[in-house]
Parts: structure tokens; sequence; C-alpha cells
């Protein structure tokens, strides 16, 4: 959904009055934009994203390096949400030629109306924001009306548009030392860029930062970051989902902790309700916390209390099955299809499919029942079939690795 800016909305936004420019008060400046969004778009229409990454970051973290693997993590389709691209917007830069500075009331309005597009409905990364107090505080209430507007259309056919919020706090950090030494490479890199664009007159224009130039800006960014935003963020820390990221090290490292942050938490991002639905089904991590001790267990118990069986499982896969996966040691997967009487019973397959765990393998049975004919009344026509059982095991392993040249 795309929300145009209205023609009243545009003037306001081009002739900010001076008491606006002056309201520092972050309730007000929330409530003054709310009001606004539920008469531009009704208060049905106000649907935000189900998650939002604020994303942020010391000068040379690599948020624009990461952003892409973020999306990708969380299976996010949208373009991020970049603040520095949003207040070059028509809108911001109506304020910029009429004089006017964009401050935490202009640059929340935005960021509260971009949020409202439909693209952005499951998810999207908000790069840049927020960045001071007031925008923290306009931060904290939107969430809260979120929620509001969770409980309010809860048991409607709306209630799939609004969905539990969930929000997620990323601060890529580097040190000084390092963000220094990454904006004046940049600023190296660009230079290079631009140099060569203006020989071939083709060529990509980047962004030219006079602080990537100069050291002594450099860390005047850096130290700006410190003491503005890095405060900000901070102090959401204890509210929602905060994670710190150490951008210190080569890509691939970096990666590595953004992996490990963003770790799926179902009880965090889905629906209370949902949650109760599932609760009787273990998670995977917790099944194998165990495994191994239980299969040992099992092993025993067939070997003490139910020897003869498990002796007829054992020599069932040494003499039969076995042979049949030697031949496949390269591709990894046997597919067998066995009638071994041996077989009939539950406890059998299950130690059929515990011997190969000890051992390593993967092991998976099915049964197909087939009816064969076996006989045919010939006064009647009647045909008389019985019922075979062949168990269809498939065995995977690790195949073997050829060279090919």
């Amino acid at each position: 959904m795309n929300l145009p800016i209205a023609p009243a909305q545009s003037a306001a936004l081009a002739a900010p009055k001076r008491s606006d420019l002056e309201i520092k008060d972050a309730q007000l400046i929330f409530e003054s934009i709310w009001r606004e969004l539920e008469t531009e778009c009704g208060r049905e229409r106000l649907r935000f994203p189900k998650e939002i990454i604020l994303l942020g970051g010391a000068p040379g973290s690599g948020k624009g390096t990461n952003t892409a693997f973020i999306s990708q993590v969380r299976g996010l389709t949208c373009q991020p949400i970049v603040m520095s691209s949003l207040l070059n917007s028509p809108e911001a830069k109506a304020l910029k030629d009429a004089g006017s500075m964009v401050g935490d009331r202009d640059v929340v309005g935005l960021v509260l109306r971009e949020l409202l597009r439909t693209e952005y409905q499951d998810g999207v990364i908000l790069d840049g924001f927020p960045r001071t107090h007031v925008q923290v505080e306009c931060l904290k209430m939107l969430v809260d009306k979120m929620h509001a507007l969770r409980r309010e259309y809860y048991n409607t056919p709306l209630s799939i548009h609004f969905r539990q919020p969930t929000i997620h706090i990323m601060v890529l950090f580097v040190d000084e030392k390092e963000s220094v030494a990454r904006q004046l490479k940049r600023g190296r890199e660009t230079r290079a860029i631009l140099e060569e664009s203006t020989r071939t007159g083709d060529g990509p224009i980047p962004e030219d930062r006079p602080t990537d130039h100069d050291e002594s800006l450099a860390r005047r960014r850096y130290r700006v970051f410190k003491e503005q935003t890095w405060d900000a963020l901070q102090s959401l820390k204890e509210i929602y989902h905060y994670h710190f990221i150490n951008a210190q090290g080569p890509i691939q490292e970096v990666e590595e902790n953004i992996l490990h942050e963003l770790e799926y938490q179902s009880t965090l991002e889905l629906d209370s309700r949902t949650v109760d639905r599932l609760r009787g089904i273990p998670v995977a991590s917790q099944i194998i916390i165990h495994a191994r001790q239980e299969l040992v267990k099992r092993l025993d118990s067939y070997e003490l209390e139910h020897g003869a069986l498990f002796a007829k499982v054992v020599a069932l896969v040494e003499e039969k099955i076995l042979p049949i996966v030697l031949r496949h040691a390269i591709s990894g997967i046997a597919h067998i299809n066995a009638e071994d009487k041996v077989l009939n019973t539950p406890l059998a397959l299950a130690m059929l499919i515990d011997v190969f765990s000890e051992r390593g393998y993967h092991a998976g049975v099915d049964l197909h029942r087939i009816e064969v004919p076996d006989r045919v009344n010939l006064a009647t026509g009647k045909v008389t079939c019985r019922t075979k059982k062949v168990y269809r095991i498939v065995i995977r392993f690790q195949g073997s690795e050829i060279r090919r040249g």
C-alpha cells in the first residue's frame, strides 16, 4: 500500500509551525502524528510490520555490507528502509528547501508513514532509527499502539493484519580505531572509483563523504555515534530483543555472529495462541539432548530382555541388508525392499532402526501392504487375495567423495 502525502500534509511539511519545531516532548509529537495517520488512513488500515529490525552501528561497521545477509537470514524480501535515503525524499527535501531542519517530529512522521507500506507487512530492516531519545520514546509508543491494535482486532477477521509485533535492536559494533581505518579506506576506494568514472565518462557515482577523507572528522563522527545513537539504542536493551554484533573481524566471521544472534525462537515470535497450540510438541534440540544415552539404553535392553529377536534382526542386517548397502557406498543412499517375517513386529522395526543409528547410519522404514491374488473360485469368479507385507527400508550415510578429472 503506497501512502501518498496529502496536499495539506505536504504543505504542513514544507512550512512547519514554529511551535512544532520547538516541541521536544515525545508524547506530544507522537500523539500528533498518530492522529494524523488515523485521519488519513483510518484506524483499521494502520497495519505495521510484524517484524521490525532496528539496525544501528558505528561508522564503518558494515551496515550496508551486512543488510542483505540479515534480510536473507530473516527471510525478508523487501528492501530496507534507510534513514539517510528517506531524509532525501521529496517530503524531507521540501522541509530543507523551506529553510527548516528535519527534526524529530518530521523524522518520526516519515518513518511511520513508510512503515505502513504493504511490502513491509511481514517485516523490514530499519537502518538508522532511532537516533535520539525523543525518537526512542516515539518508538516505544508505536509498539504500544501496535499491541493495542492487536488486542482490538484479536477476534475479528482483521486479526491477521495485527499480529504480535517482534522488535529487534541490532547493533554492529567496531571500536574507534577500526571505525576510522574503515572510513578512510572507504574514502580512498570512493576517490578511485570517481576518478575512473571521470576518465571514462561511465560507471557508478558513489556517495563521497567528507568524513571519509579526514581522520579528525572520521573520529568526530564515531564519537557522535557513541554519544547519541549508541545511548539511544542501549536504552532499548531491556525492552526488546537486543543483538550486539561484534563486527571487528572479516565478513565471514561477522556473518556467523549474525546467524548466532538471530537463531529462531518461536516463543518470542509466534502469537501466544499459536505457542499454546504447539506446546505439546518438543523442539528438536530438546529430544536430542539425551538421544545417545537413550539409544544405548534401548540397545542393551534388546540384548538383555529380547535377545532371541534381537539376534534375528542383527542377522538379517548382516546377511541381507548390509550387502546391498555396501554396493551403494559411493552414493550414500540405499533403498531396500524386504519381506522377512522377522520384521512383522513393531519391536523388530525399532531394533532395525536403532542398530543402524548406533553404527552411524540414518534408517527409515515404511510398510506397504500389497494385495496378491491367491485363488479364484471358478464357480463364482470371486478372487481371493492374500496380503503381502513389503518393508521399504531407506539407509542414508555419508557417501564416498570421488575425485573426477
